[in-house]
């Protein structure tokens, strides 16, 4: 007689991919965020628990230095190369850093959960 399996299956999605798509790393199916960056406290479909999840700036940190480094260095290479006045620096570069902030928060935010998920890790505590 066959038994049923007592553990769910493996999602068939990698750890970083179910990250970038915002969905749930366990089943790769479920929605990660119910807001921007509001992770839901349970998979609606594989039922994994968020609860415990805490990336803290983890995400906002790596997003700052991919986004800000794109940005200044561009800006420089413009800057040299065809020296333009300063209003067209703030005309494209601030919309761009801003685009590029907002557009990678959330993707950045879901690695971090996923990886955090399969590492099992947690925050320190001490053991008395």
């Amino acid at each position: 007689m066959i038994q049923p399996l007592l553990t769910p299956l493996p999602a068939r999605i990698s750890t970083i991919r179910a990250g970038l798509l915002c969905r749930c790393p366990e089943c790769g199916k479920g929605r990660l965020f119910a807001g921007f960056l509001k992770v839901v406290d349970r998979c609606a479909v594989c039922d994994a628990d968020f609860t415990q999840l805490n990336t803290g700036d983890g995400a906002a940190i790596f997003v700052m230095q991919i986004a800000g480094g794109l940005v200044v260095f561009t800006a420089l290479f413009v800057e040299i190369a065809f020296s333009p006045p300063m209003w067209v620096h703030l005309g494209v570069f601030l919309p761009l850093v801003l685009a590029l902030s907002l557009g990678l928060m959330r993707p950045g935010k879901g690695v971090m959960i996923a990886l955090q998920m399969k590492n099992r890790a947690g925050e320190a505590k001490i053991d008395d």
